[in-house]
């Protein structure tokens, strides 16, 4: 029986993947394991040098998928072919180190479901470690995370809690399915290394599309809280209007100010497209998910045993 199943996303990291799998191999010579390469699309020579990789070694899965799909909906894609025991889930260009598998999967043995790399240092740019944590915080709130952990990309996960994601949808986010399902959640400290080769294709777009996955999928506090806003901005507009009426019977005063007029329009147009926009990202994925929308679609496997096309 495999003891740990490997997952990778890979995306345009062709100088990355063979020095990740000689370090997997050389950290886990003594623990049965597979490793589950999922390229998203790459626009380099990714695919060609998985698809050599996987014909060489007969532990090694390479899944091609025909469309870029992101960093989440590949995981799912690669989710379906694990067997064995534990899943890691690591990135594709070494600043998660091999060797640290060894420690997650002796922690998870205790008796964890999940157990999170928590990097007390990381290798990444100001904007997305302010955007990291903003996620952790709104997952505070709408997933009851808990406080002291960290959702690192870097984690293992009993195969229990992997098989028992039901998610088809087209917008999968893998931290938030996972949270939904356990909070038997622990994390240990390691090192976050720089780059291995090549440059970072996170940007802030796929930052964006995280934060409205965490906000939309799970909950509708969001649009609660949108409610709420409205009815105090309206609550506002009467006891000003009800002030400036008694002013003007009272005093006389007719209220002037163009500048305030502006300001009081721009702050109510701009709540109102904004809980529209929110509004509308939550038909909007309702549209595609009743529309059977794909998570991805698969165009070749190398090394399943029953190496068919999925569409997932």
């Amino acid at each position: 029986m495999i003891e740990i199943s490997i997952v990778i996303p890979v995306y345009n990291s062709e100088g990355n993947v063979l020095e990740l799998y000689r370090q997997i191999v050389d950290s886990l010579k003594n623990i049965t394991h597979e490793v589950i390469f999922v390229n998203d699309c790459s626009r380099d020579n990714s695919w060609l040098v998985l698809k050599q990789l996987a014909e060489n070694n007969k532990n090694v899965i390479a899944v091609n998928l025909r469309k870029n799909v992101g960093q989440d909906n590949a995981l799912m894609a690669g989710f379906r072919l694990v067997k064995g025991k534990y899943v890691v889930i690591m990135d594709d260009d070494l600043q998660h180190s091999p060797y640290d598998i060894e420690m997650l999967h002796s922690k998870i043995k205790e008796g964890f479901d999940i157990c999170y790399a928590n990097f007390n240092h990381r290798k990444h740019a100001v904007w997305k470690n302010i955007g990291s944590r903003f996620n952790g915080f709104l997952a505070n709130i709408l997933l009851k995370k808990p406080k002291n952990i960290y959702m690192s990309p870097f984690k293992i996960i009993d195969a229990d809690v992997v098989r028992e994601i039901s998610y088809q949808g087209p917008f999968p986010y893998v931290d938030g399915l996972i949270l939904e399902i356990t909070h038997n959640i622990t994390s240990i400290d390691v090192e976050h290394f720089e780059r291995y080769k090549g440059k970072s294709n996170y940007n802030l777009l796929a930052s964006i599309t995280v934060f409205l996955k965490l906000l939309t999928s799970f909950s509708i506090i969001p649009l609660r809280f949108a409610s709420i806003i409205g009815f105090l901005v309206a609550i506002t507009g009467i006891g000003l209007g009800l002030y400036f009426m008694v002013d003007f019977f009272t005093y006389g005063k007719n209220p002037e100010g163009w500048t305030s007029l502006i300001t009081t329009n721009l702050i109510l147009g701009g709540l109102l497209l904004m809980s529209i926009g929110l509004i509308g990202e939550y038909l909007g994925r309702m549209y595609l998910l009743i529309n059977h929308k794909p998570q991805y679609v698969v165009k070749e496997v190398i090394n399943n045993e029953f190496d068919t096309l999925e569409k997932g």
